[in-house]
């Protein structure tokens, strides 16, 4: 019995064939032979205001104030933040600003230090 491949999307080993399609009762991702044999490009890249590759780990300046939702703080221009971390999403770095403690910005809004 051929061994079905795992999902490309999750991961699942719970896939089954309907046809030429292969599908994961998981996430219901549906794919094809063809889509299994090419590997599929996973890497987050993420830029910054100025089109830099921004990486885990970089330091990066606010380019505008940025009101923190709920509160009546704000994240001052030229604020820098150390140790990011990318993420998927709409805020896509997860960082700690300093003075306001964890919090998600937009890539657009930063300029690599």
């Amino acid at each position: 019995m051929d061994s079905l491949p795992k999902c490309t999307k999750c991961g699942s080993e719970l896939t089954y064939q309907d046809g030429l399609l292969f599908i994961c009762p998981e996430c219901s991702h549906e794919w094809t032979q063809d889509e299994d044999e090419k590997t599929p490009d996973t890497s987050l890249v993420i830029k910054d205001a100025n089109g830099n590759i921004l990486q885990d780990g970089d330091t990066v300046t606010v380019i505008k104030d940025l009101k923190v939702k709920g509160s009546s703080l704000v994240v001052k221009v030229g604020t820098k933040v150390k140790n990011i971390r990318l993420i998927e999403g709409d805020h896509d770095i997860d960082c700690k600003v300093d003075g306001i403690g964890p919090m998600k910005l937009k890539s657009q809004f930063v300029k690599k230090a």
